[in-house]
């Protein structure tokens, strides 16, 4: 049986306002949608609409932010616009790279200025190494992926080539970040304050958890719908 919290999260007929109340991740969502703030007490429906996007994409998305172990029915799958899902992942990418990356940039910067030139090394490996991974995964999906889905939409995708390819090497890229989290939280010398050591840790475990909610919306949306547009079901 649905929990309350997912039955109203499914519903268009909410208001916007409630469902971000919800948990403060879909905000993130939210943004990455393109929908701007400043939407009062419509219903989510109305402000999706305005804006272009299918309702029940932005609910399908919302709920594997929401909801705890959350996946989508069949029946929830084919009310889903690909073109929104594609819209969102892309966006993802770009809030990855150019704001949640430097951001933890900035924050490990500030938490090893004091130490020695061994630990710097490190951590600065550590973050270069992943941030070069992250950057190569995603384009793959924006140079080979995204672009056979939207083939697809249109019928003309290169048949030498399909979803399940991806999603046979499809890797957890948030992952690695675990080995950047146990550095800092086990091996850094005391003389890193407490406080930049907080901040830098909540940017890569906001990050870390964003990245498998991410990761979810690729395997349990995206690989589904095209792969049901493979098949012309």
């Amino acid at each position: 049986m649905a929990t309350t919290t997912e039955r109203h999260l499914l519903s268009p007929s909410m208001k916007m306002a409630d469902l971000m109340n919800l948990r403060f991740s879909l905000l993130g969502v939210l943004t990455r949608m393109g929908i701007p703030f400043g939407f009062g007490d419509e219903t989510v429906e109305d402000v999706c609409r305005k804006q272009g996007i299918n309702p029940e994409t932005f609910l399908l998305i919302s709920a594997v932010y929401a909801i705890d172990g959350y996946l989508p029915t069949k029946e929830k799958l084919e009310k889903a616009d690909l073109r929104d899902v594609l819209k969102y992942l892309r966006l993802s990418h770009a809030y990855y790279m150019n704001v949640a990356l430097q951001e933890l940039e900035m924050a490990l910067e500030n938490l090893i200025a004091p130490c020695g030139e061994k630990h710097k090394r490190i951590i600065w490996k550590f973050f270069a190494d992943y941030k070069d991974e992250l950057s190569k995964h995603f384009e793959y999906e924006e140079k080979t992926v995204f672009p056979h889905a939207e083939a697809v939409l249109r019928q003309g995708a290169d048949r030498n080539f399909t979803i399940g390819e991806y999603e046979e090497n499809h890797s957890n890229v948030e992952e690695k970040l675990e080995d950047l989290k146990n550095l800092v939280m086990k091996y850094l010398p005391p003389v890193c304050g407490q406080q930049d050591t907080y901040k830098a840790l909540f940017y890569i475990f906001s990050l870390e958890e964003d990245l498998e909610k991410h990761t979810v919306v690729e395997d349990e949306i995206l690989v589904p719908i095209v792969n049901r547009l493979e098949n012309h079901e």
